[in-house]
């Protein structure tokens, strides 16, 4: 029984060094570049929150803090893949945020997020395709897919500053997917019941 259980380990480690083995340092690069961004982005959104809050904007205010949220996930997301792929966590600092107004906050966001969205998260996810590194794949993937609607939401945001009306938000803590309406069952990104989502205030 002993010997078995060994040798049950021994081709645990073997599957898993396999795998560590077949990932480019370039996937674990890419990781460790999106896990700095979103650890930035948390902190700046968190900053722009502040910024609405003191310009009377209710429900831009609790925008940002939700995709700080959804970004605070996805670094730590990140942060999990690198460390099941055998990869290292660089050391970074946070950057320096000087928001702007609002308006100016919003439109920076935006172009941000669309940037993830259309061009950063798409070439990290062809290079973890290529090396086969499903962690990889699944936290890149999920992060494009809550971007995309958080570009959504920061447009429609910023088309409607002044009058925008007092939605609620809602995070999923496993993917990051940012809502103002609760899914009727499963997060539409990962597929995880609905109770996984979090009400953000």
């Amino acid at each position: 029984m002993k010997k078995l259980f060994i040798l049950m380990i021994g081709a645990a480690l073997a599957v898993v060094t396999t795998a560590q083995a077949n990932v480019s340092q370039q996937t674990l690069d890419n990781l460790n570049t999106a896990f700095q961004g979103e650890s930035n982005a948390s902190h700046r959104y968190d900053a722009f929150a502040k910024k609405a809050d003191s310009e009377g904007q209710v429900y831009v205010a609790r925008l940002f803090r939700a995709a700080a949220r959804a970004e605070a996930i996805h670094r730590d997301t990140h942060k999990k893949a690198i460390l099941e792929l055998g990869g290292k966590i660089k050391d970074f600092k946070l950057e320096e945020v000087k928001p702007g107004t609002t308006a100016e906050n919003l439109q920076a966001a935006i172009k941000g997020e669309s940037y993830e969205r259309d061009t950063m998260y798409p070439e990290f996810m062809t290079q973890a395709k290529q090396d086969g590194a499903k962690p990889a794949i699944r936290t890149l993937l999920y992060a494009q897919k809550a971007e995309a609607e958080h570009a959504k939401l920061y447009q429609a945001a910023l088309d409607n500053l002044g009058k925008n009306a007092d939605l609620p938000l809602y995070v999923c803590k496993v993917c990051g997917y940012t809502v103002t309406k609760l899914p009727d069952k499963n997060c539409p990104s990962c597929r995880e019941p609905m109770s996984n989502y979090e009400r953000v205030n």
